[in-house]
């Protein structure tokens, strides 16, 4: 059996209405009664609370009310994940913006392209050589149809594709 809501907070040294917004975000959990056990509601309090937004407490107060406490092994709820602790949370959240800052600053310096564009200029550049090269049997049949040596056939049929790649890269 647990303890009241104020009875926690008197204990804690905080409001009971920092004790309710802690229990509504999830960082402390009640008991199936309603109560508060201590001993895992201060493990969730300090594995779950920013550490920025502690408030300090003077020496003499923090040492009358700050008790030690010892961890608590839970079996995983049922029907509530474990959630990683705010500073892993936290840590996480910053490497993923850091690594999104990274990917803008060099987007917006040309060093990276849009994965789109690329593949739209190499659309359009197969479609040029597709074209291109479909026309050499139009632009030739004539000329080798007057050529009746293998190797004159030869050297016009790779002249002309020489020269109709080389015009793609212009």
């Amino acid at each position: 059996m647990g303890i009241s809501i104020r009875a926690y907070s008197r204990l804690r040294g905080v409001s009971d209405t920092a004790v309710r917004k802690a229990i509504k975000s999830g960082r402390i959990a009640k008991e199936p009664d309603g109560t508060i056990d201590p001993a895992k509601a201060d493990i969730g309090w300090e594995r779950n609370s920013d550490p920025a937004q502690q408030r300090k407490q003077p020496k003499q107060i923090q040492k009358a009310q700050v008790r030690p406490v010892m961890p608590v092994a839970q079996p995983p709820s049922q029907n509530r994940p474990t959630a990683p602790d705010f500073q892993t949370s936290r840590a996480v959240k910053e490497t993923y913006a850091a690594k999104m800052a990274k990917l803008d600053f060099e987007e917006r310096t040309k060093g990276l392209v849009k994965a789109d564009e690329v593949k739209v200029e190499a659309f359009n550049l197969a479609r040029r050589v597709r074209d291109r090269l479909l026309l050499i049997p139009h632009r030739m049949a004539a000329v080798l149809a007057a050529e009746s040596d293998a190797d004159q056939v030869e050297k016009q049929l790779e002249k002309e594709l020489r020269s109709s790649l080389e015009e793609l890269t212009k």
